[in-house]
């Protein structure tokens, strides 16, 4: 093992595009720190250490973001706005014909398509800047904060100094798509998904060392001890995936025999990734934000709907937020993966090149059996995913954490995928130079 990270090194072209990701990522993180303009950094600063927290959706940009969100920094809306963008324009080819058509072009449509996802993530972060700017300034970004600097975060009011904040921001979410875009050109693995491995990483020392100050430092070793366990028992379950085999037909064109060979067609267990956790996520804060909008600002009682969902739905202790939580997230799973998997698309494919499973007849019913199967692997799949989501709510009933508990949740899952697809990426690399890979 060692011999082999002794090779990455020794090889000028891998250490080179090693060197350069690194130094993206260190760049990444010092824009994390730097202030937007008319922002009181001194105020921001006794907020964030008067354990204040925020919930729901502003949680889970916080996590995407390394705590930038909550220091209004220039890089305040981290990658978020690429991440909503991208699975929007995904999920409008089913909407919209012209998307699809051009997925199915190949790589010139792709590139089309990812500069659509770019024009809709600037304007997502010119609208999310203007989000988190009216919350700044009415003192509800760090929620039901009695400390008086928490309300007078911003020291310029005026319409310029709002201007020039909204424009900081939607640039510091168009430079962070640019570098995730050279780390994938010039670096090694995918740019977008390094910035998001690398702002969630940079929370876990936070995260656990408070559950050290909350607890007792036994606690805090047996806390890593069940993370270790849980990461493995996720390795597993990503690398894990149903193998569907497929024969290809002889064809003889001239004197030369094409086809012939076998293959399988690959079904993950998660086949939908964080996507469901993400949208269970922002759909139960929903309930949350409405019922703040109606809440009363004279201090008179609010609604007994409002009251019901500030007991029930903005704390993830609660064993309601907990069940709606895990349904959402299974039926997300089937959603999205009935979106980005079609089966009659992969059976007419198969047909077309003379492919065929053994003893399932080519056309309709290929794309039954599919479908059979990926409905049947769908359900461990959703029922995984729900119940790593919920163990940062359960370390949060139980530990005393907060709802990003790193061994957990969407952080567990994009930590673990983001290094596997990494360390892939780097074998195959090692594997193009000096026949071996970092395993044997």
């Amino acid at each position: 093992m060692f011999r082999a990270v002794a090779r990455i090194f020794r090889t000028p072209d891998l250490r080179r595009k090693i060197g350069f990701t690194l130094g993206i990522i260190a760049l990444f993180r010092l824009g994390s720190f730097i202030p937007s303009p008319f922002v009181d950094y001194s105020n921001v600063q006794t907020c964030l250490a008067g354990n204040q927290s925020t919930s729901g959706l502003y949680e889970l940009v916080n996590l995407f973001s390394g705590g930038a969100l909550l220091q209004l920094s220039v890089f305040a809306l981290g990658i978020m706005p690429y991440i909503t963008s991208s699975i929007i324009v995904q999920l409008l080819r089913v909407v919209i014909p012209h998307f699809d058509a051009l997925y199915k072009e190949g790589q010139s449509g792709q590139a089309k398509l990812t500069q659509y996802t770019r024009y809709l993530t600037i304007a997502l972060g010119i609208l999310q800047s203007t989000t988190l700017i009216t919350v700044a300034r009415s003192g509800a970004l760090f929620g039901s904060s009695t400390v008086s600097e928490c309300s007078q975060l911003i020291t310029n009011n005026a319409w310029y100094a709002i201007l020039l904040m909204v424009i900081t921001m939607t640039a510091g979410t168009g430079l962070i798509m640019w570098m995730g875009e050279l780390i994938t050109e010039r670096g090694i693995g995918n740019g977008m998904s390094i910035l998001i491995f690398t702002s969630i990483a940079a929370k876990f020392p936070t995260a656990l060392w408070a559950i050290e100050q909350a607890k007792s430092f036994e606690i805090f070793l047996m806390v890593i001890v069940v993370g270790i366990v849980i990461m493995g028992l996720v390795v597993f379950v990503e690398q894990s995936q149903r193998r569907i085999p497929v024969q290809y037909a002889k064809r003889m064109v001239g004197r030369r025999t094409y086809g012939g060979n076998n293959t399988y067609i690959p079904i993950k267990v998660n086949m939908a990734g964080v996507v469901p956790v993400i949208f269970a996520s922002s759909l139960l804060y929903l309930p949350a934000l409405v019922a703040q909008f109606n809440t009363p600002s004279d201090g008179s009682a609010p609604a007994g709907w409002v009251t019901w969902v500030q007991t029930n739905l903005t704390s993830g202790d609660k064993p309601l937020y907990m069940l709606l939580y895990f349904l959402l997230i299974i039926g997300f799973t089937y959603f999205y993966v009935a979106i980005t998997f079609n089966p009659e698309e992969v059976a007419d494919n198969m047909k077309k090149y003379g492919g065929f499973i053994p003893g399932i007849r080519a056309g309709r019913p290929t794309a039954d059996y599919l479908d059979y199967v990926l409905t049947r692997v769908t359900l461990p799949g959703s029922l995984y995913l729900g119940l790593v989501a919920l163990i940062p709510l359960i370390a949060l009933a139980t530990v005393g954490a907060n709802q990003n508990f790193p061994f957990g949740g969407a952080s567990i899952l994009i930590i673990v995928g983001v290094g596997l697809e990494t360390v892939k990426q780097v074998d195959s690399q090692l594997q193009q130079r000096h026949y071996e890979g970092l395993l044997r």
